[in-house]
């Protein structure tokens, strides 16, 4: 049975074969293919911080930073202010939050009976946008992240505006998600405490609890992440084991017959990566206790990715208060890239999870450009005997509705996965 999934910026087709009336297999396969990676060959090295932002449309900020970091690895050493650190991570973060709220409001509430409810997820991601928009200079697709620092710049006024901002956001997490005290929410580590509130997360995590679903959607419990920064982690964990040991030498890529997408693999196994896997490695006391009770579940996910939001919105306001706007934006380096020869190697979390991209440059020029995307890692078409994350998630459920809801859990986007 084929299934043609949309809406998620692009489209895939999902081909069930079934046994005694299970899932038993799906292969998955994306039908388009940009060829970023192609286009960037050849071109300046500076092309790619125009050419990147525009990989995927919702997690461009993403695609930028991870752009200028592997530029900026090119060399054997470049400063960069604290400032404009700091800077480019708070757009970072609020691209995530804005992302988390639409995924909630438009793609996984229509499952669980509820209206999809456009106004609030436009609402709460405007709110970022428009801090997006005061730190940046634009939004979306800006260029502002460049090799060096930053283009933009901003007052103790506009910080002022940015934290009006999250404090917005904040209030409309607590009026709609969970009616929770958000010091009491960040050292929650029970989720028996959440079912005691109210709001659309707790509606949805009690439906899924009522109709039986806490076993739906489980793979092989096996997590990564390779971005790190003032609040991620990097490292990978089985089940509750973390190890941050990581090495680029052991991610694999192969190609799929019938799919412009690639997996990827780390020492030939499928790891889910996003908010459960970022979650789970930094430890995070409420999903420690979610995945003891219901394992790596849509349950899990879906708590992960919204409890990653408040997180994020929190940490923000901490990140605001140690900038030093007196600090400089950009610091020129003392090679000019345009004779710059080298390779570099960047990792970003983004919304969907871990983002990876080299380059390799010769005198400013781009010979070479790669890169793996958050849903290459839970996406992957596996064969039977080695199924991706999303492919294992699927299995054994009893229908396509349900295999769309596990699938779309992931926050898939089509575009990201065939740059």
């Amino acid at each position: 049975m084929i299934e043609l999934i949309e809406k998620i910026e692009g489209e895939a087709k999902l081909d069930f074969s079934f046994k005694d009336e299970l899932i038993d297999y799906v292969k998955i396969e994306f039908l388009t293919a940009r060829g970023i990676e192609k286009i960037l060959q050849n071109r300046p090295a500076l092309d790619a911080l125009v050419i990147n932002p525009r990989v995927c449309g919702i997690c461009g900020h993403a695609h930028l930073i991870a752009t200028t970091k592997a530029l900026e690895n090119c060399y054997d050493s470049i400063e960069i202010s604290q400032k404009a650190q700091i800077t480019r991570e708070l757009t970072l973060n609020f691209e995530l939050i804005q992302n988390h709220f639409k995924w909630f409001y438009l793609v996984m509430t229509p499952f669980f009976g509820m209206p999809q409810d456009p106004k609030k997820a436009v609402y709460a991601s405007s709110l970022m946008a428009k801090a997006i928009a005061i730190l940046a200079g634009q939004y979306p697709h800006n260029s502002y992240s460049i090799v060096g620092g930053v283009t933009s710049s901003f007052t103790n006024g506009d910080l002022i505006k940015v934290t009006h901002l999250i404090d917005e956001c904040l209030l409309f997490f607590k009026q709609n998600l969970v009616d929770v005290d958000f010091e009491e929410f960040w050292i929650c580590d029970s989720i028996e405490h959440i079912f005691e509130k109210q709001g659309d997360l707790v509606d949805i995590l009690l439906k899924i609890i009522y109709h039986n679903l806490t076993d739906m959607g489980k793979s092989y419990d096996r997590f990564i992440a390779f971005g790190e920064n003032s609040y991620f982690k990097r490292g990978k964990s089985k089940k509750t084991v973390v190890s941050e040991k990581l090495k680029i030498e052991h991610v694999q890529e192969e190609f799929i017959s019938d799919s412009y997408a690639k997996n990827v693999y780390y020492k030939n196994k499928s790891y889910e990566v996003g908010p459960l896997a970022r979650a789970m490695i930094n430890k995070i006391p409420l999903i420690k206790d979610s995945h003891r009770k219901y394992g790596d579940s849509i349950f899990s996910r879906i708590l992960a990715r919204v409890c990653e939001t408040a997180q994020l919105l929190h940490h923000s306001k901490q990140l605001i208060n140690i900038i030093d706007i007196r600090e400089p934006n950009y610091i020129k380096p003392k090679i000019d890239i345009k004779n710059l020869s080298g390779n570099g190697i960047a990792y970003v979390e983004a919304a969907r999870g871990s983002l990876i991209h080299g380059v390799e440059l010769q005198n400013g020029i781009i010979k070479d450009y790669s890169i793996i995307t958050p849903t290459q890692w839970n996406l992957g078409c596996g064969s039977r005997e080695n199924m991706g994350i999303a492919q294992n998630a699927m299995v054994g459920l009893k229908n396509t509705q349900e295999a769309k809801m596990v699938f779309k859990s992931f926050d898939v986007c089509s575009v990201c996965t065939t740059h």
